[in-house]
């Protein structure tokens, strides 16, 4: 059996970032990946949609997507090349709360700290039918080789109305399925409708309030169920004595500490914030509270986006929370057709909803128009050090720019 300070498994964003910095910080790590570095949003996830978004047809999107997904996987494996990291491509089961079994090898390793970061998979719902070969999840769409003539949708949330967004724009006759009254939950209503009837007006059909109870049901050459996921727990997780949910995942504290001490759980798998960044800020807060630093990391500030065309972020309450919370508070708007840059982008449309409280500081801002995320990132920032708006007021924006949205919304 060998020792080393830091065992990680899972070599996602949020596992080798963890390892990264521990190694930076001198421990020595060992990190499992049984699959491919770079986990959920490198390979099947956030950067191979996001070259859908970016790409003009279905054909380049395809050939541009191996290309960025083998660079970037490249890079993680040259981050984890660390004289202090060993990778160990295998998968790893908890044999106890300080030693690792591989699965393939049948080494044993053992550490006083162990980070698990195994993400998330798919969450399919039990549909009749679901096992029809017409079924996919995002995994699957992105290994179509064709680009389907007709695709639904089951599901409104960020990966349904992304890929949606840029079906549509491919050219499939696309239709989205939701439950719930409104699409992207997350978002303020008001800016998830508006978004909707844009969509719309692209040509996608929308059919809300509206449950599936049998695929059959559905005409369609390709369905995808884009209905969340789900953390990804493993049985042996009981035998190091820690404590998780099937479809909560990991119970963590405030600082992703598991049940057992010295075993943290980050990222998708303690199902707090299931974003990429989240669990790349856990990693690090999760080795602060290893190696005994302090951060001042807002875990309770966090920023999201939602790439539909046009793309849509958020960050904080929506206005409908601040009214159930009883928070008293003044919306501010703003809109993309009102700006210089927006106009001689060809970008108009859009809008900002910025929500202050009765002392000036900024409780959160929702908003979908090109470069909202880069504007949403702003107010991440400026919430961070509760900047009030007249400080904001203040601040000098570049002109013409995007960025002017925002200035105008406290002006």
């Amino acid at each position: 059996m060998s020792n080393v300070d830091l065992i990680i498994i899972g070599a996602g964003p949020g596992g080798y970032r963890a390892a990264e910095y521990a190694a930076k910080q001198g421990l020595q790590v060992v990190i499992f990946e049984g699959s491919e570095v770079g986990g959920t949003c490198l390979n099947v996830g956030c950067i191979p949609t996001k070259t859908y978004v970016h790409s003009a047809t279905f054909e380049e999107a395809r050939e541009r997507m191996v290309a960025v997904v083998a660079q970037l996987r490249q890079g993680v494996e040259g981050i984890l090349s660390h004289p202090n990291i060993t990778l160990v491509r295998e998968r790893a089961s908890l044999v106890d709360n300080h030693t690792v079994a591989c699965s393939v090898s049948g080494d044993v390793i053992a550490a006083k700290n162990i980070i698990i970061a195994t993400g998330s998979e798919t969450k399919w719902l039990p549909i009749k039918g679901f096992d029809d070969p017409r079924v996919v999840d995002s995994t699957g769409l992105l290994q179509q080789e064709t680009l389907p003539k007709s695709l639904a949708i089951i599901g409104a949330g960020v990966i349904g109305m992304e890929f949606a967004s840029v079906f549509n724009r491919f050219g499939s006759e696309v239709t989205v399925i939701e439950f719930l009254k409104e699409c992207l939950p997350a978002l303020d209503s008001d800016i998830a409708k508006r978004l909707r009837k844009y969509l719309e007006k692209q040509g996608i059909t929308f059919k809300m309030k509206t449950a599936v109870e049998n695929i059959a049901d559905i005409d369609a050459d390709v369905i995808l169920m884009a209905t969340g996921r789900k953390p990804r727990v493993q049985a042996d997780f009981a035998n190091a004595g820690i404590e998780y949910d099937e479809r909560k995942g990991v119970t963590v504290d405030e600082n992703f500490k598991t049940t057992v001490d010295g075993i943290y759980a980050i990222g998708d798998v303690n199902g707090k914030q299931m974003l990429a960044h989240a669990a790349e800020m856990q990693a690090i807060h999760a080795v602060n509270q290893i190696i005994g630093k302090k951060d001042g990391i807002r875990f309770d500030i966090m920023p999201a986006a939602i790439f539909t065309e046009p793309e849509a972020a958020c960050v904080g309450p929506t206005e409908d929370q601040l009214k159930e919370q009883g928070v008293a508070y003044e919306c501010k708007k703003s809109f993309w057709r009102a700006n210089g840059k927006a106009l001689a982008m060809n970008e108009t449309e859009g809008m900002l909803k910025l929500f202050v409280a009765d002392d000036g500081r900024i409780l959160g801002c929702h908003a979908y128009g090109a470069h909202s995320a880069d504007m949403v990132q702003e107010v991440s920032v400026l919430m961070c050090r509760d900047t009030t708006i007249d400080q904001l007021r203040d601040m000098v924006h570049i002109h013409p720019t995007l960025g002017e949205i925002l200035f105008s919304a406290v002006n």
